[in-house]
């Protein structure tokens, strides 16, 4: 039996890792006062397909239920969070500050960083057009980072702005064709001058033009310099710069846009989102028209980044807990009930605890106990009624009575 392509087993190495970064996710979107919600995994496909774009639709998990309807696998969450707000906004206080940490599934060609299936950080605002409400959303994604150990150096936000280039296109008097300008841009860094200068030219512009309009951000792109007060303001300088050429590919994007790069290159982007004022409009047929931002981050890329650095492979180890933190090792057979009892009593206190379950030499439990990276054994044998706790990587040696073990032990490893 073959794991399927771009799937993967999470053995309990690997479920730490993950387990790791979805707590620290939920950590600092809990710090930036936002609420957890979450959908479900099976949605219609007509949902994806209204909302998403063609490049989403193309990559659906997407088949018929026994009910011979057309449904999908979700690939991502901000459709799913606008029908979920269309059907109950009334019920809550705006503006909502709601994010999820759940599991997508998208058909596409994995590779570094991708695979079909991952795990995403997905936190949005709903119900605020400030510009404030702009920079908490990138500061949240900048601390959503942080939180791993990285810095400036290892990471940055590249910010752009949807309106600032339809207004660049109506003041040339274009029509911005449906987002096939937009697109263009999208590949401006991919794409050779050649082929990029001949698709502007059907808009009757030139790639000189463009090269200058984004040179000069700060003429164009007003609402940026404000962006920037707000988050120099917090002590964010040097975590982003301002790159026009960042357009994002789905449909329901406008205004604010942003990608987060590892600064070497090496890694597809981190993270990426910015608002979608009118989607809530366009699906709910002008019956809910409430501004919204929000962003997205994936665990796999995010992964690689960890593993690709020294800080944030630390901030890892010093997180990782033991299998369990106290062993207790049954050096007499007629102990084992009162051992049992004590295990009992410690993991109902909230200690982590493990024990042979079946007879072994004594020499067998304490390697079975450093294995496990417990930081304390406690000895059943000739001592009772008293016991031996003993702190394995200094390999000091107290004995007490029984009946103060668990109280020693809380004080040893709160």
């Amino acid at each position: 039996m073959q794991l399927l392509p771009g799937f993967r087993d999470l053995f309990p190495d690997d479920c730490a890792r993950r387990n790791y970064i979805l707590s620290r996710w939920r950590e600092t979107a809990l710090r930036y006062g936002f609420v957890e919600y979450d959908g479900p995994v099976l949605e219609s496909t007509e949902l994806y397909r209204k909302k998403s774009g063609g490049e989403i639709v193309g990559q659906l998990f997407d088949f018929k239920d026994k009910g011979e309807r057309e449904v999908a696998m979700r690939p991502e969450m901000t459709p799913t969070l606008a029908r979920m707000v269309i059907a109950r906004e009334r019920d809550f206080r705006k503006p909502l500050k709601w994010f999820s940490v759940s599991q997508f599934f998208r058909y596409e060609k994995q590779q570094r960083g991708r695979l079909r299936e991952f795990y995403q950080l997905n936190c949005d605002i709903i119900g605020e057009a400030s510009l404030a409400a702009d920079a908490e959303i990138v500061a949240l994604v900048i601390d959503a980072l942080r939180a791993f150990g990285f810095t400036a150096h290892d990471f940055v936000v590249r910010i752009s702005d949807r309106d600032a280039w339809l207004s660049f296109l109506q003041a040339k008097g274009v029509d911005a064709g449906g987002g096939q300008f937009l697109q263009i841009i999208d590949k401006l860094e991919r794409e050779t001058e050649e082929a990029t200068a001949r698709k502007l030219g059907e808009f009757g512009l030139n790639l000189g033009e463009v090269r200058e309009f984004i040179a000069e951000p700060g003429v164009h792109f007003e609402r940026f310099n404000q962006l920037a007060a707000d988050l120099d303001a917090r002590g964010m300088a040097g975590f982003y710069r301002l790159d026009p050429t960042i357009v994002r590919g789905l449909a329901y994007y406008t205004g604010l846009v942003f990608e987060v790069f590892d600064r070497k290159g090496k890694l597809r982007a981190l993270a990426g989102g910015g608002r979608y004022d009118n989607l809530l409009r366009d699906m709910s047929d002008g019956a809910v028209n409430l501004p919204a931002l929000g962003f997205g981050m994936g665990d796999v890329v995010l992964g690689e980044l960890i593993a690709d650095t020294p800080a944030a492979v630390e901030k890892w180890e010093r997180w990782r807990q033991s299998a369990a933190e106290i062993y207790v090792v049954i050096a007499k057979e007629d102990r084992r009930s009162d051992a049992i009892r004590a295990v009992q009593e410690m993991r109902e206190n909230g200690l982590r605890v493990d024990y042979p379950l079946a007879p072994a030499k004594v020499g067998k439990q304490f390697q079975n106990a450093e294995q496990l990276g417990a930081r304390f054994a406690v000895l059943f044998g000739d001592e009772w009624p008293a016991v031996k706790i003993k702190t394995l990587a200094t390999r000091q040696e107290t004995t007490l009575p029984r009946e103060e073990l668990l109280g020693r032990i809380q004080r040893l490893a709160p």
